[in-house]
């Protein structure tokens, strides 16, 4: 889009567009303001910021979305950013952003920019942010209206403010663009110095700040226009005497203080630190030496003992130790404590004294100065005020700090004045939270704070207008902090008190300089108002400049030192070493070698030029050489934050958890039925692992649709609670059945199922009374009664014929029969109809299987009661239910309840005792009913396991529909059972037989080797960061669930246990479910009959299963064939790796003996130097680190060694295969093999703290004396750098052999050895607690968690049966922690008496 014309802008501006309570000079202002760029120069709380607003309001019709512009207000610290974006917000409707550093915004990109663009008006921000932006061109200067630079008086030298004026404004400006934005600069005090001597010189400091903004200074004549609305604060000088403590007390402190600091320095130099961490040791040292010594002087003795108690407290919200290590910081630490007690000795003893008993007397003693004791008594003087708001400016952090602590001791014995502080960390001794300041300020515009003790953080921006009271403790620096503090107390009759040491006649001058430069700036501006803006002079804007021609991006000399920085600190480190650039400078011949990390693409740059500048010159070169290779983006950023922010876009895709469930169409017809049906015929053959007194017989399942499976026969195995009973499912050829007879067998089924599942008799009528039942259901199969016996497909057509029982045909067909009659409450039927039959018994609404007669039992029989008593049938069914017998001499008939349908393919069923006693019942003809005749009880029983049946064949069928789709994509026939794919697609909740753990964790190790392989071979010059993040972004659950779903994989997903209730009957048309057809990836259909939450991570642990179902069934060939249909495209053959690595292995290793102790000889042995060579080895002879080659061989070793337990222990639970997996490859393992080996003796490496870790290691593998490497029996952790070495040298050897896994498993397996078994497998201590307290109810507390030192502490806490067992244990990182505590607390539990 073109950018739209200032000045035909400027034309369409509203005149103004003030707000109601505007003030005249607000007005004349703003009216400047839209005319030109402009400075407003006006005191503090003179409303600036309301003319900004607006200025804005004017702009807002140019800026408004959907509109591409945008405004931006700068602010010069974070604490003013939510205070100028609440004004606008308050007073405008725009839409407003803020941004700051905290916010991580240095790694946003421009998509991510956009975003913000899009949405938001007026972006709030740090300057330096936009500096950044306009660099890496995420947004264009011309595309920012309105550009309002708050404090602009910071515009000089090489401030952000300055340099986005000089880099972008005043270059567009030489280039002709009239498009650019109006600039609009704030400042209480354009000159930002310590003064001037003259008119001139202040004139000449004004127009360096007008040239470099480009903005004349707008003012008014006096500071009598403003007092009419901004009440100006009273300055008062508070003079006070200085007082030296006594010189005896003071050169003894200073000794002591001397003394130690030179015994820590020794202690220092003792500890053999990296030069790099001692040297920052020592400089903090020094710092706190002198701030103590500066207390002591300025502040007295007692304050310097609270400054040496500040420092000595860990994790002190008053320091911040930067960068040091664990030694460091224990050395600092130890100086403060032993400093502390050394200014003890010389404080007054006793319960009773603090310093709040007598001031005077303490600064007469030395503990206070004079000082100190000018400040108490002008706050006393002030005691009368009812609701002061005082800000006392110092300028050292320690100062703020100290003096808050002894107004905290002090105050309360004269009032009830809260005290607090608030620092910058600059000094690095300070580490208070942007949020704590904010909370702080806030507290105190509420009145919950009333004095605050500040730096100079507090002299810009802050806004509280009940402010009474400033006192500078220390002066001010700065004409501008000078005013900027006066200007903090904005109520009426408010003081600003200037604390001066008597006779300090220079600091006096200065001050009352101060006072008057307000009206010679006002003057100066005034006189000049006319002048037109200068040209930025020839020198100002003529640094080097280096652009992208794409992008817009561009970097100057200065700025290349920033971004070689920035893309260092990118690079891959660990705890060892810290990427960043080197430079070495010959002085005497002009010359600089950038020596870069080694895995930055480019290792050295050489330059020669000016000596001032040539550590830029090479940065610069340095830079662009990584941007014509790439690892700079065209916006010149790394390229790791690219592909981070890449892949956090990526991840931020949204996923849609309501996921269909399928059900396999073979099942399914939608057409009428003909006046003939053709029908697939299923022999079931059922056999009965156990003994019982109920036979099951065969089956015969009748289909439309033939099955389109590879598997000419299915097998099932069923669990019953007898044992287990075994299915043969086999195709025996087509019957064709008439109208007539398939409504027969639909109501037979439907009636048999509705029994077995309801076990009641009041649906059943409706069943056999309505002909029609089941005739409009989509899923069409039949399940018959067989009596098969190999000649042709026969249905057991007697027992169908059951459902079609009645009374009237029942007498008719067996007048003649010899069983003879029997009465029933429906009337006479032959004895034989009854024997196999289901009865119902209306007087109670059950139904029951009548197996025969019981000869010997009538209705004169005797009852045994369930409490002992004895009474005849005809006597219990008169008392129980009211019931006369009028046949009491008729046999009673035998009957059994309806069998219950269970899960039989669950695992683990519970073993049921002997079957009840109550299922056997005897059943009086005459309240009986018969509704089905004849059927006998093994039908019944056998069509108990028919829903099981069918959940399992209907899995079966969604299998070879899932594996039908990867074969229609594949050229090459690949043969994988079915059941494999069935596997792949079952998760552990359907709590059957098999599940996906042990395919997952084969196919995630086989993903990870196949994807790194491929992007080590692909990208050549990638460090391994960006290897990492490219490899994430495609085998992370995100990716792999988008495939999944891309394949419509969540349909075929099985993740919970069957439930009988559930299973569709077929033929019932109930209304509970339909069928709703969808088009698979094959163009082939499929029904869905649900829907389900289904979780991304579930997607893709399938997606990693049918991997590994793949994998093990048809090798990696059938392995990247999946992968490839799926969407990821692997290729292991048709990638050539060329190394740039030339070095001669001999001189930095011996060849021979790692040649020897591998088993594997090098055709590159610079492979070797290479997995051997840690970051940290600066050597310029050799060009890279093991990074890459670990990258790629944690993935080989990974896969190699799962492969290895996968195919050794096939019959292994998933969950052991993956204990057994996690235990083996795992950093400790790596590292002790790595010792046990002597590896450790060959890293090139030049940290010294990696060198004493080491030697630790060592040591404890000596102490361990293990047996094996494997497992979690270590209590330490080990560097990681000894378990990468191990995967290094995977990968070195991986690459020499031409990507032979094979030969790797033979190098590096005897290193390994012995290999990790199930016999000698333990379970982590962190999962054999968890399972242990779930599996006995116990209560897992959440582990208490502390830091200190380096240490991590972890406390692991149990509630068993009302005991509480608990546990503490430290170590160098957390894991470890956690694992001893569990360990230990395990041991107790086990231990415990319970009884």
């Amino acid at each position: 889009m073109e950018p739209v014309d200032m000045e035909k802008d400027i034309s369409q501006l509203h005149p103004a567009d003030p707000l109601p309570f505007a003030r005249s000079y607000q007005l004349e202002a703003l009216e400047k303001a839209i005319k030109q760029n402009t400075i407003t120069y006006l005191e503090t709380g003179s409303g600036k910021t309301m003319i900004a607003i607006m200025l804005l309001r004017s702009y807002a019709h140019l800026i408004r979305k959907p509109s591409p512009f945008f405004a931006v207000f700068l602010v010069p610290k974070v604490v003013l950013v939510k205070q100028q974006a609440d004004a606008v917000e308050m007073h405008t409707d725009l839409n407003v952003g803020k941004y700051w550093g905290d916010m991580q915004v240095d790694f946003w990109d421009g998509e991510k920019w956009k975003q913000e663009l899009d949405k938001y008006e007026v972006l709030v921000m740090t300057p330096q942010i936009l500096l950044d932006g306009l660099r890496h061109s995420f947004f264009k200067i011309n595309m920012i209206k309105v550009l309002i630079i708050d404090e602009c008086h910071h515009a000089r030298g090489n401030h952000p403010y300055a340099s986005i004026m000089r880099e972008f404004y005043h270059r567009h400006l030489e280039a002709g663009a009239s498009n650019l934005p109006r600039i609009f600069g704030m400042t209480a005090s354009p000159i930002n110095s310590k003064g001037a001597n003259s008119a001139d010189s202040y004139w000449q400091k004004i127009h360096e700040l007008e040239t470099i903004m480009n903005s004349k200074v707008y003012t008014c004549e006096s500071e009598s226009v403003l007092a009419q609305f901004v009440p100006f604060s009273t300055p008062k000088f508070k003079f006070y005497q200085h007082m030296e403590i006594p010189n005896v007390l003071y050169a003894h402190l200073v000794e002591e203080l001397t003394v130690l600091k030179v015994k820590h320095e020794c202690s220092l130099d003792n500890l053999d630190l990296e030069a790099s961490a001692a040297e920052s040791t020592r400089k903090k040292l020094s710092k706190i030496h002198s701030a103590l010594i500066h207390c002591l002087h300025e502040l007295g003795v007692w304050l310097a003992l609270k400054a040496a108690e500040c420092f000595s407290c860990y994790e002190s919200e008053h320091l911040m130790w930067g960068n040091l290590d664990v030694f460091g910081e224990k050395i600092i630490r130890s100086y403060s404590v032993d400093a502390f007690h050394a200014i003890e000795t010389c404080m007054p003893s006793g319960l009773d004294w603090t310093i709040a008993n007598d001031v005077k007397g303490s600064v007469a003693a030395g503990f206070l100065t004079t000082k100190v004791l000018c400040l108490i008594e002008s706050l006393f003087e002030y005691r009368v005020l009812k609701d002061i708001r005082c800000i006392i400016f110092v300028e050292r952090v320690i100062t703020a700090v100290v003096l808050q602590s002894l107004f905290s001791e002090l105050l309360p014995r004269y009032s009830n004045w809260k005290t607090n502080y608030i620092a910058g960390n600059n000094s690095g001794l300070q580490n208070q939270t942007r949020k704590k300041q904010n909370e702080i300020v806030e507290e105190f515009r509420k009145g919950m704070v009333n004095i605050i003790v500040a730096t100079s953080i507090l002299e810009e921006g802050l806004d509280v207008q009940s402010c009474n009271l400033i006192i500078r403790f220390d002066p001010s620096p700065t004409i501008c902090s000078f005013i900027q503090s006066r200007g903090r107390a904005r109520m009426q009759n408010s003081d600003y008190l200037l604390m001066l040491k008597s006779g300090d006649f220079s600091t006096h001058s200065r001050l009352k300089n101060y006072l008057t430069s307000g009206d010679v700036m006002r003057k100066e501006s005034l006189r000049h108002a006319s002048n037109p803006c200068s040209p930025l002079s020839k020198g100002l804007d003529d640094e080097e400049f280096y652009q992208v021609a794409s992008t817009g991006a561009c970097m100057t000399l200065s700025s290349s030192v920033g971004l070689m920085y920035f893309y260092c600190s990118r690079l891959p480190a660990d705890g060892y070493f810290k990427p960043i650039p080197r430079c070495v400078i010959d002085k005497q011949m002009g010359l600089c070698t950038l020596l870069l990390p080694k895995s930055c693409p480019i290792q050295t740059v050489c330059v020669q030029g000016n000596i001032k500048n040539l550590k830029k010159i090479a940065c610069f070169e340095a830079c662009k050489k990584l941007h014509q290779i790439g690892a700079l983006t065209d916006n010149l950023v790394p390229d790791i934050v690219f592909e981070e922010n890449d892949v956090e876009e990526f991840e931020k895709e949204p996923y849609n958890d309501d996921q269909p469930i399928f059900f396999p169409p073979e099942l399914v017809n939608k057409g009428s039925l003909d006046s003939m049906t053709k029908y697939y015929c299923y022999l079931m053959e059922l056999k009965q692992n156990f003994d019982y007194e109920v036979p099951v017989h065969n089956i015969m399942l009748l289909v439309r649709n033939q099955f389109d499976m590879d598997e000419k026969s299915v097998n099932i195995e069923l669990e019953v609670d007898r044992g287990t009973l075994t299915v043969n499912m086999k195709y025996i050829g087509l019957i064709r059945l008439n109208s007539d007879q398939v409504i027969l067998c639909r109501r037979f089924q439907l009636a048999v199922f509705q029994v077995l599942m309801d076990r009641k008799a009041e649906k059943f009528a409706e069943v056999l009374c309505d002909h029609t039942f089941g005739n409009n259901s989509e899923i069409d199969y039949l399940l018959l009664p067989s009596n098969y016996v190999g000649q042709s497909p026969l249905i057991d057509w007697l027992s169908v014929t059951s459902v079609t029982f009645s009374y009237e045909k029942a007498w008719k067909n067996h007048v003649n029969c010899n069983a003879g009659m029997i009465q029933t409450k429906s009337g006479l039927v032959c004895t034989c109809m009854v024997q196999n039959s289901l009865v119902s018994t209306p007087h109670n609404g059950h139904a029951y299987i009548i197996s025969g007669l019981l000869t010997n039992i009538n209705a004169n029989s005797l009852l045994r009661l369930s409490d002992g008593r004895l009474m005849t049938y005809k006597e219990y069914y008169e008392q129980r239910h009211g019931i006369n017998f009028c046949y009491g001499q008729v046999s009673f008939l035998a009957g059994r309840h309806i069998f219950p349908v269970q899960n039989h393919i669950q695992r683990f069923r519970k073993q049921k005792e002997k079957e009840s006693s109550n299922a056997l019942v005897e059943l009086p003809p005459e309240l009986c009913c018969v509704v089905m005749s004849p059927i006998s009880v093994s039908t019944f029983y056998s069509f108990t396991f028919l829903p099981s049946i069918m959940h399992r064949l209907e899995s079966l069928l969604l299998a070879t529909s899932l594996k039908k789709m990867h074969l229609d994509h594949c050229v090459q026939n690949i043969a994988i059972p079915t059941m494999k794919v069935l596997e792949a697609i079952t998760t552990k909740k359907c709590l059957e037989n098999f599940h996906l753990e042990s395919l997952e964790t084969l196919g995630d190790s086989f993903l990870k080797y196949a994807v790194c392989q491929q992007l080590f071979k692909k990208y050549q010059n990638h460090h391994e960061g960006l290897l990492s993040i490219r490899k994430d972004k495609i085998i992370s659950n995100t990716a792999l669930s988008m495939l999944g779903c891309d394949k419509k994989l969540p349909g075929f997903i099985r993740d919970e246990p069957f439930d009988p209730k559930d299973w569709m009957i077929p033929g019932y048309n109930c209304g509970n479910y339909s069928l709703n057809e969808e088009t698979l990836c094959n163009a082939k259909k499929i029904y869905v009959r649900g829907r389900r939450k289904v979780k991304c991570k579930k997607v893709a642990d399938v997606v990693e299963a049918l991997i590994g179902a793949y994998l093990s069934t048809g090798g990696e060939a059938a392995g990247l064939l999946f992968l490839d249909w799926i969407g990821i495209s692997i290729d292991f053959t048709n990638i050539p790796y060329e190394r740039h690595f030339k070095v001669r292995a001999e001189k930095f290793v011996n060849v021979q003996h790692f040649e020897s102790l591998l088993h594997y000889s090098f055709q590159d042995p610079s492979l070797l130097v290479e997995a051997l060579t840690h970051g940290s080895y600066m050597l310029a002879e050799i060009p890279g680190c093991y990074q890459r080659l670990e990258f790629l061989g944690d993935s080989v070793l990974d896969y190699l060694i799962t492969l290895h337990l996968y195919n050794k222990y096939p019959g292994i639970t998933p969950g052991l295969l993956t204990d057994l997996r996690s235990a083996s490859v795992n950093n400790n393992c790596y590292a002790l093999s790595a010792v046990k080996a002597g590896f450790h003796k060959h890293i090139l490496q030049s940290s010294q703290k990696l060198y004493k870790d080491i030697k630790e290691t060592v040591e404890s593998f000596q102490e361990l004396s293990l047996e094996y490497t494997f497992g979690w029996e270590s209590e330490k952790s080990f560097p990681k750098v000894l378990g990468d070495v191990m995967e290094s040298l995977a990968g070195a050897i991986f690459v020499d052999s031409g990507y032979k896994k094979e030969i790797v498993f033979q190098s590096i397996r005897p290193l390994l050895e012995p290999m990790i078994t199930p016999e000698t497998m333990t379970v982590h201590p962190v999962k054999e607690l968890y399972e242990l307290c779930q599996k006995e109810h116990y209560e897992l507390r959440k582990p208490i968690v502390s830091h200190e030192d380096g240490i991590s502490s972890i406390t692991i806490e149990v509630e068993a049966n009302g005991k509480v067992f608990k546990h503490t244990s430290t170590a160098c990182d957390k894991k470890m922690a956690k694992k001893l505590a569990s360990k230990e607390v395990l041991k107790s539990l086990k231990g415990a008496n319970f009884s």
